[in-house]
């Protein structure tokens, strides 16, 4: 920010008042570019131009200011809500952006005579009751699936006034002969017992299972006490399908009621929230929103956002909410629980599992779509991981070959965007070094490849690896240093055994996860390098015995060698073949001085 829009801004930071509310920072178009709430408006904005921000989008955001307003309140928890609205009415460019527009469906008990219960999307406000939104429809259905097994409830719409059943104005329908309703057109149901059903039923969508069940319980005994038996018969059916619910629903100790649990994670570009309900110790709701950070806001006022946003959403009151740490705002009558043990604690686990788990498939079926962001998560990963100071998008890494001392050569492959790309691995003939030495032949094709490299002004990879722990990274390294390489390309080695890595002048190795993608992407590589060169290998030690039993034969030339291979298959069998055999193939003459080279 230029030093005269500080001094302009200044005399306003200085009148703000030490009171909750909410600010707004405008841009010298008069747009709206932030939102933020704060228990203290002159510390909180305050905090923007007193102090240098490590966020490289926080200090565009601060160069961006030219205007700031303010809006007071009387409590923290009204500067919560408001910024929640404002949030969602602006959409500033810089505030977290909540990832969810779907319409969520909701339960709805009529306002009406004898009241239909039935799932909608459109919430009217006509005095009916509604109960969710239900984050998931399944959750929804089985509870409206447990309601017509308990209560055999009308599902027309007829408008059932006293009036016209006491004239007979309607008729019973099919629904009455398959005893799924009670007739309540032609008054075969009175409307206190239909109503008192409806007050069971709204304690059931409240979670306070606890509460019909006892009512139940009393009106069973009460049947029985009257020799009622095929009354006391039906409640108690009804009682058992409710147990059955309940017995699904409860993860932990029954007495935890009336508590929202909220679990945080987060990575580089969202933050994700679940929210449980949980009443009686039966979780009755539960749903996961996507945050998508703008700027780097701190967890804390994450989810402090969050709790408002899906508390007014659900449309809860409960007293208690369980977090996962402390939030430096208060809400009246609320008492917030961070359980280190207990069932609580399990409750939070499970809640951030959710979380967890919604994070995880939103990125699986974003990298699905878009196989990009996979390979760019995978990179961004690797770089953190090895302390890299820029992606490796491309990555060579080398590997030794020898068998017994013998033929010995080098592998490197190269790997683009983490994909092989094949057509620029290279083999290489150890030159320059006798016998079995893997340290001084790691030297050799590590300085023969950059000097060519550096000779045809191709580009450099971002990441070099070597197969091996300090000895093979220690050789590698002074190729480089001969190269005036040492410092300007990134190299690890990384040993067998235990898959350590190794990075230079650094006796202690990194020990990745066994899990993580970083390893799981290093160790691919080096076992390409190494399937590579043992394929070179083998091919030249194979063409080394061919040239040292056939080319040392006089009057054998390429022609006759070819063919002898491609019938013979092998040196073995041109050796215990025939004179006959070997005459059919390439003629009498020469069979004979095949036949007296192998029998000498």
């Amino acid at each position: 920010m230029k030093n005269t829009e500080i001094e302009i801004l200044k005399p306003v930071i200085s009148l703000l008042p030490d009171n909750p509310g909410v600010y707004q920072y405008f841009d010298v178009e008069g747009k709206l570019l932030y939102v933020g709430k704060a228990k203290n408006l002159k510390k909180r904005v305050s905090s923007y131009f007193n102090k240098e921000h490590e966020s490289g989008k926080l200090r565009v955001l601060v160069s961006k200011i030219h205007e700031i307003r303010y809006i007071i309140v009387d409590t923290e928890a009204e500067a919560l809500l408001l910024e929640n609205r404002m949030i969602k009415q602006h959409q500033p460019r810089y505030n977290v952006m909540l990832k969810d527009d779907k319409t969520y469906p909701w339960i709805c008990i009529k306002k009406e005579n004898f009241p239909r219960v039935f799932a909608t999307r459109n919430v009217v406000k006509d005095g009916s009751v509604y109960f969710g939104p239900y984050a998931s429809v399944r959750m929804m259905k089985t509870l409206l699936e447990m309601i017509r097994q308990l209560y055999k409830l009308r599902t027309c719409n007829i408008k059932l006034t006293q009036d016209q059943i006491t004239q007979n104005k309607y008729k019973v329908c099919l629904e009455y002969h398959l005893k799924n309703c009670l007739g309540p057109c032609v008054n075969l149901q009175m409307e206190v017992d239909y109503n008192n059903w409806i007050d069971e039923i709204k304690h059931i969508l409240k979670g306070n299972l606890k509460n019909v069940i006892i009512r139940l319980k009393d009106l069973m005994q009460n049947y029985s006490e009257q020799y009622n038996f095929e009354q006391a018969q039906k409640i108690k059916e009804k009682l058992e399908t409710l147990d059955k619910f309940r017995s699904r629903s409860t993860v932990v100790n029954p007495f935890i009621s009336d508590v929202d649990i909220f679990s945080f994670v987060e990575d580089p570009a969202s933050a994700y929230v679940n929210y449980m309900k949980v009443i009686d110790g039966a979780i009755i709701q539960s749903h996961t929103i996507e945050m998508k950070k703008r700027i780097e806001e701190a967890p804390a006022d994450l989810l402090a956002m969050a709790i408002t946003e899906l508390r007014e959403r659900f449309a809860s009151f409960s007293k208690e909410i369980i977090v996962p740490f402390e939030i430096d705002f208060n809400l009246p009558e609320i008492n917030f629980t961070v359980p280190i043990r207990g069932d609580k604690k399990k409750l939070l686990d499970l809640s951030e599992r959710n979380a967890e788990l919604y994070k995880e498939t939103k990125k699986a079926m974003q990298e699905k779509a878009n196989p990009g962001i996979k390979l760019q998560r995978l990179l961004e990963t690797m770089q953190k991981d090895l302390h890299l100071n820029e992606l490796p998008i491309h990555i060579e890494c080398f590997d030794n070959s020898n068998m017994q001392g013998t033929n010995p050569v080098a592998s490197c492959v190269v790997f683009k965007n983490a994909r092989p790309s094949k057509k620029e691995y290279r083999h290489f003939n150890i030159k320059t070094v006798e016998g079995p030495d893997d340290f001084a032949s790691m030297k050799e094709i590590i300085y023969r490849r950059y000097k060519r490299l550096l000779e045809e002004n191709q580009k450099l990879p971002q990441l070099i690896i070597v197969d091996g722990g300090k000895g093979q990274l220690s050789a590698a390294v002074s190729s480089l240093d001969e190269l005036n390489l040492r410092g300007k390309i990134p190299i690890i080695g990384i040993a067998k055994k235990l898959e350590e890595i190794y990075f230079p002048n650094d006796s202690i190795p990194l020990y990745l996860n066994k899990n993580t993608e970083s390893l799981k992407l290093i160790q691919f590589m080096r076992n390409e390098a190494h399937r590579f060169g043992i394929a070179f290998h083998r091919d030249k030690r194979s063409k080394e015995f061919i040239k040292s039993e056939l080319d040392n034969i006089k009057g054998i030339g390429e022609q006759t060698k070819l063919a002898l291979l491609q019938k013979f298959k092998t040196i073995e069998r041109i050796k215990h073949a025939s004179i006959d055999e070997l005459s059919e193939c390439i003629g009498g003459s020469k069979a004979k001085l095949i036949e007296t080279y192998f029998l000498l």
